[in-house]
């Protein structure tokens, strides 16, 4: 296999990255079939947004994996910025050929390159996988998150 090479999205990526949001078993019910106003919206929204950013895996120029990556300044822990993590995607052809491995070390590169102490994310309670894959990276398991949809 090529080599994974790394860079941030534009808006003419947004047809992959939300077809890999859809190909997931548990979010193909919230996700739109096809790149609607909102997706775009929400995009443009991010890319004015210095501290956020949409980070791709490719190989030999193919989008393979993206998640949404986000520094957040903050008072606790002596004024450290924290980076959050989102939206973790890995096409469902490459998964289990450590593309996800190599996006989410990217992302804490990145995220260190930017003065982070700490980097975070959750994931939903049904992808034990996940989890499991979360652990093997150093992500310790050490929160209970809470969700309120407004809708």
């Amino acid at each position: 296999m090529s080599e994974i090479t790394f860079r941030d999205a534009t808006e003419a990526d947004l047809p992959t990255i939300v077809a890999m949001l859809a190909d997931d078993e548990i979010a193909e019910s919230r996700e739109g079939a096809s790149v609607s106003d909102e997706y775009t919206e929400a995009f443009a929204a991010m890319a004015k947004e210095v501290y956020n950013r949409m980070l791709l895996a490719e190989i030999d120029g193919k989008i393979v994996g993206s998640l949404q990556l986000v520094f957040i300044p903050g008072v606790s822990r002596n004024g450290s910025k924290r980076a959050l993590i989102e939206s973790v995607r890995v096409k469902s052809s490459m998964r289990g050929h450590n593309v996800g491995t190599a996006l989410m070390k990217e992302a804490i590169r990145v995220a260190r390159e930017n003065g982070c102490k700490l980097v975070q994310l959750d994931s939903d309670l049904r992808r034990p996988r996940a989890h499991l894959f979360y652990r093997r990276l150093g992500f310790v398991q050490s929160h209970a998150g809470f969700k309120k949809a407004l809708t």
